[in-house]
């Protein structure tokens, strides 16, 4: 009965609470934590109680006519961690009440050991301001810089991780177009903390890679509990993808940063549209292409003469569908027509027959490989996947570097037309001498 009677009465005054609306004390919450404190540039004193705690409810009346007396100079604030358990736990606190001082480095809370009067309080606040303002006039900033809340854990530099919280989730990530992949974290457990580097180096080398369409994010679910909620977030960390108009779904690689770049790759790439196909029409276009890509895939297609509009187009069709199954390899794609670049045929060995042709370069090593087989999805299906996989033969670029390349028209989508010859004029040719000439 006992124990009933102490549980009726934890929930009565959890409910009712020790603060209300009307006192001079701002009343914190996992919601409202981080805007309030951790972004804040004020110095916050804060108190974290529970309900059924004699000791709290004799600090009560103390606090509040400390908070009375700092109104518009310090900010005094409660946080009920009997009811917001892991607010509690973010900063340790093991009794009630905990009173810990926000300052100059709001990652790095002090805590107070001070007496629990007002009077003590106040005092105690006031030499924790006038430090913060020398700090300030010295030029030190403790710390304090940016006002985001970041994990205390070192390695890593975490200026390409976001930082989302309630506030700013929806609009960074829900109405993104690009890929996000957002880590659930709490600040005091451990397998974040090993984790922290990782993400912070892969963040680094994704948003360089994929040029910021996938981008590495991390909450503090402890602080953000409607985002932990919304998501069932049950242990950390946890990590989640999400891309425009899919459910969000749980990440279950390796915790390395290569794992996350790998995965992170593969969402760029099944995300990003087919590589564009491009008409060799420049020297700009072939360097552009070649030397952004790993490798640059060039045919050599029939004169449009040979195959008029609708051969040319199948042609394309089939580089363009390879182009879309080989598209997580991220390679340029180009074509140009037969005879238009004859100098870029010889230094790929291809040279004025043969056609349709295709040659992978690599750009950087000034090697290529020709295409053996058929000019066909499956004929140039087994040629790139054996060079995917390292196979194949190679043979240096003639001269060790693209030549000249022609500046052309680009085709116009239609069929050629043969060149209009002169037209000759009989009227005084004697036909009749002429035969008997021959005879």
């Amino acid at each position: 009965l006992f124990v009933l009677g102490t549980v009726s009465c934890t929930l009565f005054l959890a409910v009712n609470g020790l603060y209300s609306a009307s006192d001079d004390v701002i009343e914190l919450t996992p919601t409202n934590f981080n805007k309030e404190v951790i972004q804040s540039e004020s110095l916050w004193l804060v108190e974290f109680y529970a309900p059924w705690c004699g000791h709290c409810q004799r600090l009560t009346p103390e606090w509040k006519k400390a908070a009375t007396a700092l109104k518009g100079v310090v900010k005094v604030g409660a946080v009920d961690a009997d009811k917001h358990q892991s607010l509690g736990g973010q900063y340790g606190v093991r009794g009630f009440p905990t009173i810990k001082i926000f300052g100059a480095n709001k990652n790095k809370a002090e805590d107070y050991q001070g007496g629990r009067t007002s009077d003590a309080i106040v005092d105690a606040a006031l030499s924790a301001l006038r430090s913060l303002v020398k700090d300030r006039l010295s030029g030190r900033s403790g710390g304090y810089s940016s006002g985001k809340q970041s994990r205390e854990s070192g390695g890593g530099d975490k200026k390409d991780v976001i930082e989302l919280t309630d506030d700013s989730f929806d609009k960074n990530v829900i109405n993104s177009d690009d890929v996000w992949m957002v880590e659930f974290y709490a600040p005091w457990c451990g397998h974040c903390k090993n984790l922290e580097p990782e993400w912070a180096a892969a963040a680094t080398e994704v948003k360089e890679q994929t040029k910021g369409k996938v981008k590495l994010a991390a909450v503090d679910a402890t602080v953000n509990q409607m985002l932990a909620s919304r998501y069932g977030i049950r242990g950390f960390p946890t990590i989640k993808i999400f891309q425009k108009g899919e459910d969000p779904v749980d990440y279950d690689g390796g915790r390395t940063r290569s794992d996350i770049i790998s995965r992170a790759l593969d969402l760029f790439s099944d995300n990003a549209p087919p590589p564009e196909l491009l008409e060799i029409i420049s020297e700009d276009v072939l360097k552009s292409t070649c030397d952004a890509h790993q490798l640059c895939i060039i045919s050599v297609l029939p004169h449009i003469l040979d195959t008029g509009a609708s051969g040319r187009n199948s042609y394309l069709d089939v580089m363009l569908k390879m182009a879309e199954k080989y598209k997580k390899k991220m390679w340029g794609w180009l074509w140009t027509e037969a005879g238009a670049q004859s100098d870029l045929e010889s230094s790929l060995g291809i040279g004025g027959f043969g056609y349709p042709a295709m040659a992978a370069v690599n750009a950087r090593k000034m090697k290529f490989a020709l295409l053996k087989g058929s000019f066909s999805e499956q004929g140039i299906n087994e040629f790139l996947r054996e060079l995917s996989v390292g196979r194949g033969s190679t043979a240096p670029v003639a001269g060790g570097a693209f030549p000249k390349i022609n500046s052309v028209e680009p085709w116009d989508g239609k069929d050629g037309e043969l060149p209009v010859e002169d037209d000759i004029d009989l009227s005084d040719v004697d036909l009749d001498d002429w035969d008997k000439d021959e005879l």
